[in-house]
């Protein structure tokens, strides 16, 4: 067997261990999407990114999770960057534009009070109607048809990766979540391979707007992922769309984590164009450390 070094970064928080991991390979253009695919498994984080060259843009990502590789990944896109970025391995201008699946994506850096953090552009939003059972639905992560808020739809949404949007009436019932993975593609009968993302907007902390957990589709061979980039985004179209239609731009943070003592917060903006949104999270990372694994 071969080995390989990996980078442990715990993004969207400043301490370590904290937040959501993900690992680094860099320099992977020599790997096989089937070696990819087996170090992901190996390292056993939610997501895996790989750092290949580009012909269209400053770097290309790639993104795998034990199970499958992913169109994209917010949390992994802000370690790989934010590794690339202090590792001196990107060209010095405050915006790089990486390929991905979704496309080529604007990431800004910016430093504010000495800590570098990352803006990063999704794929514009796109929402689909939960028309399944809801009673099933609320006990595929333990909870009942009442904990839900219904005065909120339940939608799935897009800014690149799909997953389901549950409003949930308060933070009383997140510690009581205990997800059925393996239910999830039946019951999610118009996107079997969704994740499930519930939320509410009663938060731990005062300066957040909404609080979430994000449960996995049981293909992806995880079972809940810490802190979510792409669902955070999702999340601020949601807003846009079903909650505040009439405005034009919003920003907020996310608070996500908690109930896995991996608290970390993701800062969303959206911009209202026409027909469609900008999409755009911010957030941090911190090194953890390098490790090998075979494959």
């Amino acid at each position: 067997m071969k080995s390989i070094n990996v980078l442990h970064y715990d993004a969207f928080s400043v301490q370590p261990n904290k937040g959501n991991p993900a690992g680094v390979v860099l320099n992977a253009d020599e790997l096989t999407e089937e070696e990819m695919q087996s170090i992901a498994r190996s390292v056993g984080f939610n997501e895996t990114t790989f750092i290949v060259k580009s012909e269209q843009a400053d770097i290309r990502l790639r993104y795998f999770t034990p199970g499958h590789e992913m169109n994209l990944c917010g949390h992994a896109t802000m370690a790989s960057m934010y590794a690339l970025k202090t590792k001196g391995l990107l060209p010095e201008k405050e915006t790089v534009w990486i390929e991905t699946k979704v496309g080529i994506l604007p990431i800004e850096f910016q430093n504010a009070e000495g800590q570098l953090s990352m803006k990063m552009k999704q794929d514009h939003p796109r929402f689909i109607s939960y028309e399944g059972d809801v009673d099933r639905l609320a006990s595929s992560i333990g909870l009942k048809r009442d904990d839900l808020d219904l005065s909120m739809p339940i939608v799935y949404g897009s800014t690149g990766i799909w997953t389901l949007l549950v409003p949930i009436k308060g933070l009383e019932h997140f510690d009581r979540m205990v997800p059925d993975n393996a239910v999830f593609p039946d019951v999610l009968t118009e996107n079997p391979k969704a994740s499930l993302h519930p939320f509410c907007l009663e938060t731990m902390d005062a300066s957040s707007f909404m609080h979430a957990r994000h449960f996995s589709s049981p293909y992806s061979g995880t079972v809940e992922d810490p802190v979510t980039g792409t669902a955070s985004g999702v999340m601020g179209a949601y807003y846009m769309t079903y909650l505040n239609p009439e405005v034009s731009s919003a920003q907020f943070n996310i608070e996500q984590g908690q109930e896995m003592g991996k608290d970390g917060r993701v800062h969303v903006q959206v911009n209202r164009w026409k027909e469609t949104m900008d999409v755009y999270i911010s957030g941090t990372a911190v090194f953890v450390k390098e490790f090998q694994v075979s494959y």
